[in-house]
């Protein structure tokens, strides 16, 4: 059955979406294991863990279910874990992730994923997640100071590729970015060999405020930014996988690589459209061929980290920087544009914007808890006349 259903345009599909996925927030991984000090071993064995975990996952569930479940990490998690976890030793972000997938674990098995979603109004997940993004934003035009050449022509480079394909624009801005490097002469790739990455493990330990300042950010915004539209993926497509066998899944893989450096496996959500549209096949019973190539394509990628980590290394701190908040300006925008849409919960969205881009801490407790704290005692307080007048 399985070798009667595969299809070039499958493969190829799921090809793309790791691709893709790998070329438009690899950046960010890297940048959020460097806020721990991370070297580039440690690096690697993330990679490592993360093509495992993504591999039999989207492997395993695709061919179970005959549809394509495509799992990714979780690229706005990165991202809040770059900003997030200075100061933090390794062991204490390991400690976050366990914790992380814990919760997830539960709320999967308990099936509880709906009913928790909805605690948290989506405008002030959505204004969370603007404010820990938007450093990556500025990051983009404080690099052009450095190197106006290379990053305008990337920023060019994602101008027009928006407008022709958007789909593959982070690609294209990566390839750009490897040219200019290239013509430049700045490039260095003689010290770069293949080589298989190797797993490190890291003994966690777990600080409160680690956890609660990062922790439970991380949960929120994985669910929010990244399975709930993953879900919506797949429905959307006409699949009626059920979710909390999903989200256990997923989040048992979090658990048992975070020591080495998984911090988040999550249903995808754009590179998912990938796999789960006609281009993958257009009989829809057939693209689930499309998820398993993704994992075996996953893990080709984790394997070869390593390499991936010094070929990134190679290249200027400036254009990692610009390729990062290039792929990020979408998710920038689209957060904005839903924590300000409702304007019941619009002063209490930006408040939240504003507390967790701050980047102020207390009791050693980051920035996203509190914006968040800050929008929900807003919004409490901004009902009280309404409750007063009952």
């Amino acid at each position: 059955m399985l070798l009667k259903d595969v299809s070039l345009s499958a493969i190829v599909a799921g090809f793309v979406a790791v691709l893709v996925g790998f070329a438009s927030s690899v950046a960010i991984v890297f940048q959020a294991a460097a806020a721990t000090g991370a070297g580039s071993d440690i690096m690697a064995s993330w990679l490592l863990a993360l093509g495992i975990g993504m591999a039999v996952t989207c492997i395993g569930l695709s061919w179970y279910y005959k549809a394509p479940v495509i799992t990714a990490w979780s690229t706005p998690g990165a991202a809040l874990l770059a900003g997030s976890l200075q100061g933090l030793s390794l062991a204490e972000a390991t400690g976050v992730f366990i914790f992380t997938a814990a919760l997830g674990l539960i709320i999967g098995l308990t099936g509880m994923f709906e009913r928790l979603t909805r605690l948290i109004p989506l405008p002030l997940a959505s204004a969370m997640l603007a404010g820990i993004l938007l450093q990556f934003g500025f990051a983009i035009f404080s690099a052009m100071q450095s190197e106006l050449l290379l990053v305008g022509i990337m920023c060019l480079s994602y101008l027009l590729a928006k407008a022709v394909s958007p789909r593959y624009a982070i690609l294209l801005v990566l390839l750009s970015g490897v040219i200019t490097v290239m013509f430049s002469g700045t490039l260095d790739l003689s010290h770069i060999t293949l080589t298989l990455a190797s797993p490190v493990w890291v003994t966690p330990e777990f600080s409160m405020a680690a956890m609660l300042g990062v922790g439970l950010p991380l949960l929120i915004v994985t669910m929010a930014s990244q399975n709930i539209p993953g879900v919506a993926v797949l429905r959307a497509s006409g699949y009626s996988t059920p979710v909390s066998p999903l989200i256990t899944s997923t989040s048992l893989s979090t658990l048992l690589l975070a020591p080495f450096g998984a911090f988040s496996i999550n249903l995808a959500a754009i590179t998912a459209a990938i796999c789960s549209g006609a281009e993958a096949h257009p009989a829809a019973e057939k693209r689930y061929i499309a998820g398993i190539a993704a994992g075996v394509f996953y893990l080709f990628f984790g394997l070869a980290g390593a390499t991936v980590v010094a070929l990134f290394a190679a290249f200027p701190m400036a254009m990692v920087a610009a390729l990062a908040g290039l792929a990020l300006i979408s998710t920038i925008a689209a957060n904005i544009h839903s924590c300000t849409q409702d304007p019941g919960y619009r002063e209490a969205a930006v408040i939240t914007l504003l507390v967790t881009a701050s980047g102020v801490s207390f009791f050693g407790i980051a920035s996203a808890f509190w914006g968040l704290i800050a929008g929900i005692a807003t919004v409490l307080i901004q009902q009280l006349p309404n409750k007063a007048s009952r």
